[in-house]
């Protein structure tokens, strides 16, 4: 019974985490975290007057991961026909997302985020109990404003297929 009143505690603290993060609607928060080259990055500057997508994603060069960026990877070129900006966001150092963007030539930026309070601003859900973090893409329009959030831990290389159905279907109102 003591486990069940922890996992509901969970649960509601999670969810109601999720109602105070970035929603469709929401304002693209002004972050600034170091990319794989040691830059200080500005969200809000990188994405200033385009549209811009940004996922996280729990961690390099993990099976799921890998296919989540090289998918990203494969398809960079449709982003830049539909002005987005693309940034993947994880916990991993400076270093490891260096090695990761070498390994895979990923021509995007990836954020580090040691302290996840990019995640905790956009109250990015965690699985099994917090103990993974999540895989979550947010569309931002050109006026910084999401218009769409896909979640999903499992289908990695979907986000690409949700995101960019996101960017068209924002680019069209």
């Amino acid at each position: 019974m003591k486990l069940f009143g922890i996992l509901s505690v969970l649960y509601i603290s999670t969810t109601l985490a999720m109602a105070q993060g970035v929603q469709v609607g929401s304002e693209l928060p002004d972050i600034r975290l170091l990319d794989q080259e040691d830059r200080m990055i500005s969200l809000k500057e990188m994405a200033a007057d385009r549209p811009a997508v940004i996922y996280f994603y729990p961690k390099d060069d993990t099976p799921g991961c890998t296919a989540e960026a090289c998918a990203f990877r494969d398809r960079y070129e449709e982003f830049m026909e539909a002005g987005a900006v693309l940034i993947g966001i994880s916990s991993d150092g400076a270093a490891s997302h260096r090695s990761f963007a070498q390994k895979h030539q990923l021509p995007f930026p990836l954020l580090s985020d040691p302290q996840r309070l990019a995640q905790k601003k956009f109250a990015v859900p965690t699985d099994l109990l917090g103990l993974l973090p999540g895989r979550v893409t947010y569309v931002f329009d050109e006026k910084g404003i999401c218009t769409g959030i896909f979640n999903s831990q499992l289908q990695a290389a979907r986000h690409v297929e949700e995101s960019l159905s996101m960017l068209n279907k924002s680019a069209v109102h």
